[in-house]
């Protein structure tokens, strides 16, 4: 990245720039971004020029290993298939930052992307947690974080973290959803809300037990830490509890030996998850205990939707195996990285890149793709899916299920 202020007069003209929404902090590193990229030819591809790179977020190790991986090879099939097009006359490299889905590593992987001069744009943080602690830096430092995943609702509240976008439906629309969904389903008439103990699992739960209780459902909540080593006690909670369904608001990686416990303790009502749960690995860790088990998510199924066929197809060729929850969602959200990249003509810095982002749409494989003034997605619709002998199968709309 470059730099070519040349006098008082830019300085002037770049800081106002900053300031469009809620005052983009201005510290000198914030300024110096009029000319990001490097004039290298190559990289990932054979586009030639310039080199931008875009950085994804998210967890490439842990626990949650899997979800990330699912947005990393949607992001990198998009950055691939620019490259190789001939359409542009820069080229797109891709930059791993991974946080492990944790805060405590959130901040070390916003720097790296951060401390790389030519990365222009960032997809995600991909988990709420580590996007609260990453959102600020980011903004300090100009930067577009957009996330194709991180669904708490305080994200985009009255706009505090000035450059971030959410490119996905957040947890009022998802619990909402199951809120709606349990409640149009026989014999429920008293639901336990379990979260977590992380942004993402409260927020949802929040949300969900506001809108059980305005339904007319009988709500009871308790919080249960991911990193519990014994679920039995839980379990016996729910079962005791005599509760004809059970939201659990967390990862996949903690409903796993939960669902165990309770398949165990003998729970039979009905058990349903969010996005956070929504992947195979949960098969493949709880087996039979998670059979029959309901899975909300802001995305949908890419090799069940006929618009992105021709991706999934792409996908399965390319990784061995069909595109996972979010996997076409940060497809989406790259392309729509690179089209803004593209239309700016050369002028490309991470400020001017942000505000053609904020201010655009996108026509997406997914979804339409735009954002309202605190950069809130401006798009709602929730999807089902449901565990089936030994996959999740895709049920549709929750609008359509229910009757909405």
């Amino acid at each position: 990245m470059t730099t070519s202020l040349g006098s008082l007069q830019g300085v002037f003209e770049v800081l106002n720039k900053s300031i469009v929404r809620l005052a983009i902090p201005v510290a000198l590193g914030a300024l110096v971004l009029t000319a990001c990229g490097s004039d290298d030819e190559g990289g990932d591809g054979s586009g030639g020029g310039t080199t931008y790179k875009i950085a994804y977020q998210g967890p490439l190790s842990g626990d949650n290993v899997a979800l990330g991986e699912n947005m990393q090879n949607g992001i990198q099939l998009a950055i691939k298939e620019a490259n190789e097009s001939g359409d542009y006359d820069f080229t797109i490299e891709y930059v791993a930052a991974d946080d492990q889905g944790s805060e405590t590593q959130a901040t070390a992987a916003a720097q790296s992307a951060i401390d790389d001069q030519d990365v222009v744009a960032v997809i995600g943080p991909a988990f709420s947690g580590p996007a609260n602690v990453a959102a600020p830096l980011y903004a300090q430092a100009g930067m577009p974080a957009v996330s194709s995943s991180a669904t708490d609702p305080s994200l985009t509240e009255g706009g505090k973290f000035a450059t971030f976008l959410r490119a996905v439906p957040n947890d009022n629309a998802q619990g909402l959803a199951m809120a709606d969904f349990l409640a149009a389903q026989d014999g429920v008439e008293s639901v336990m809300v379990i979260d977590d103990v992380t942004p993402y699992g409260e927020g949802l739960s929040e949300v969900a037990k506001a809108e059980l209780e305005a339904a007319g459902l009988e709500v009871l909540s308790e919080s249960v830490p991911a990193d519990t080593v014994d679920y039995g006690g839980a379990a016996n909670t729910v079962v005791d509890s005599g509760a004809d369904a059970l939201i659990y608001a967390g990862y996949y990686q903690a409903l796993a030996p939960f669902a165990t416990r309770l398949s165990e303790a003998g729970f039979d009502g009905i058990g349903i998850s969010g996005d956070g749960s929504n992947d195979d690995e949960l098969i493949n860790l709880a087996g039979d205990a998670v059979e029959g088990w309901y899975l909300t998510c802001p995305c949908t199924d890419a090799s069940e939707d006929e618009a992105t066929a021709a991706f999934a197809e792409t996908y399965e060729s390319e990784y061995g195996n069909a595109p996972g929850t979010y996997s076409a969602e940060s497809y989406d959200v790259a392309n729509m990285i690179i089209d803004a990249i593209a239309g700016l003509g050369g002028d490309v810095s991470r400020e001017s890149l942000y505000q053609a982002l904020a201010g655009g749409e996108y026509e997406g494989l997914t979804k339409t793709f735009s954002f309202d003034e605190n950069g809130e997605f401006t798009n709602t619709a929730i999807f089902m899916y449901q565990v089936e002998g030994d996959a999740r199968t895709y049920l549709g709309g929750i609008e359509e299920l229910v009757g909405g």
